[in-house]
């Protein structure tokens, strides 16, 4: 069911690398980091999207509206 990279096995080895590399008090941060990054680009990415979805429900409308005239 998990192979490949994010196999349990593979991620217990990855997070003791890093908590030997960062240590105990930095990890928290840099997860607070990571989630907060990941926040403001999901967020970016959602407000791109719904200005396109904006942009092209303007566009049909004038189209339709052209039609009309």
């Amino acid at each position: 069911m998990f192979d490949g990279i994010f196999a349990p096995e593979k991620l217990l080895i990855v997070l003791a690398i890093a908590l030997v590399i960062f240590g105990p008090k930095r990890l928290p941060e840099i997860g607070r980091g990571l989630g907060k990054g990941i926040r403001e680009f999901k967020g970016s990415m959602n407000d791109a999207i719904s200005e396109t979805s904006d942009d092209s429900q303007k566009k049909e409308s004038e189209a339709k509206s052209d039609k009309t005239a």
